[in-house]
């Protein structure tokens, strides 16, 4: 499905980015690169990534010409970062370091790769967005803040590449199964899957296929979007 694409997915050494790899491969795609903040990160089942270290709170200094010198067919902006706490007590470098990596390091990207995208009138961008976006969240005004702008991001992108055969669409997960999941004792766990009316988490794998329908041919009309991956939270 993705052979002779090249894709870049931010973050792919977490849960979700990662899975997401995995599924391009799986589906034909051989040029996948990632970015990380520490080849330390890096596991060693997935050799098949072409990593690029890289700092997304303090990307504006770094040179993406030299990083990235090729085109790429699909960018799947997924790397986040959170710093949970109640506004009151939320200090200056938790909303910063938040609104950087999680919106700032976008504008940079897009930047660089809508510029390839629109020479070759080709491109598919889908931001990773959040339930709590449209939800909210108390103790996570700046992570809200900032995937709730993505909304945003995507539909004025949308509307100025569409003419260029250059979609922009997101992924908006609600409770995925990963490492932080894992933490949860029983009553946090079960406080959470009381609100899902699928009582059930995500798994990685759910957020995959759905940035690759986005990606896919069966989506070519789909533009501006924002698709919902969360066992129907946001119903609530």
């Amino acid at each position: 499905m993705f052979k002779n694409k090249k894709l870049l997915v931010t973050g792919g050494t977490g849960t979700i980015g990662s899975s997401i790899c995995h599924y391009f491969k799986s589906n034909g795609c051989e040029d996948i690169y990632s970015t990380t903040t520490s080849m330390n990160k890096v596991k060693t089942d997935q050799e098949y990534i072409k990593f690029k270290e890289l700092n997304l709170n303090n990307i504006k200094n770094f040179n993406l010409d030299k990083t990235f010198d090729h085109d790429i067919d699909y960018l799947v902006l997924n790397a986040g970062l959170n710093r949970d706490n109640i506004f009151l007590r939320m200090s200056s470098d938790d909303w910063n370091s938040v609104i950087n990596v999680n919106l700032n390091s976008s504008f940079h990207l897009l930047k660089h790769f809508t510029k390839k995208m629109v020479k070759k009138r080709f491109g598919r961008i889908v931001f990773i967005s959040s339930v709590v976006a449209h939800t909210g969240n108390p103790g996570q005004v700046n992570y809200t803040a900032s995937k709730a702008a993505i909304s945003g991001i995507v539909k004025s992108l949308a509307l100025e590449l569409s003419t260029r055969n250059i979609t922009v669409n997101s992924v908006a997960p609600g409770f995925i199964e990963s490492n932080m999941t894992k933490k949860l004792n029983n009553d946090q766990k079960n406080s959470i899957l009381g609100r899902i009316p699928m009582k059930k988490l995500g798994d990685s794998s759910d957020i995959a296929k759905a940035v690759g329908f986005l990606c896919s041919e069966n989506a070519n009309y789909i533009t501006g979007q924002t698709l919902h991956v969360n066992g129907g939270l946001a119903l609530i």
